[in-house]
């Protein structure tokens, strides 16, 4: 039986992972194997800025829900960290656009006078 070499099987796995990409960059194993790693990079760099992303999303639907109800951001946050209500903000948006009346009870219950 015939041993492949961990070269050739090394090349396979890049020019593998390099499937779909144009021109020499999915046939030639030394530009594939530079895109592949730069594709990595991209990807990693990708997912922080999509955290990043969510996270400004949420802000700014908690938000609209609050100003519907005469608070600003800054205001309920401040407010909730001292009330010791430990609901992320991910909850938050959530409750804002789906469930208005849990979100106004969790305004509520910060102590800040809703104006309506």
């Amino acid at each position: 039986m015939r041993v492949k070499s961990p070269r050739r099987q090394r090349h396979n796995k890049v020019l593998k992972l390099a499937k779909g990409y144009r021109m020499t960059k999915h046939r030639l194993y030394k530009v594939a194997r530079e895109a592949v790693v730069h594709a990595g990079q991209y990807a990693f760099a990708g997912r922080k800025l999509r955290r990043r992303d969510l996270r400004r999303t949420w802000i700014i639907r908690i938000n609209a829900g609050l100003r519907s109800l005469g608070v600003t951001y800054s205001q309920f946050i401040s407010a909730a960290k001292k009330a010791n209500i430990e609901v992320d903000r991910k909850i938050l948006a959530d409750l804002a656009a789906r469930q208005p009346e849990v979100f106004k009870s969790v305004v509520s219950a910060t102590g800040l006078k809703l104006s309506e």
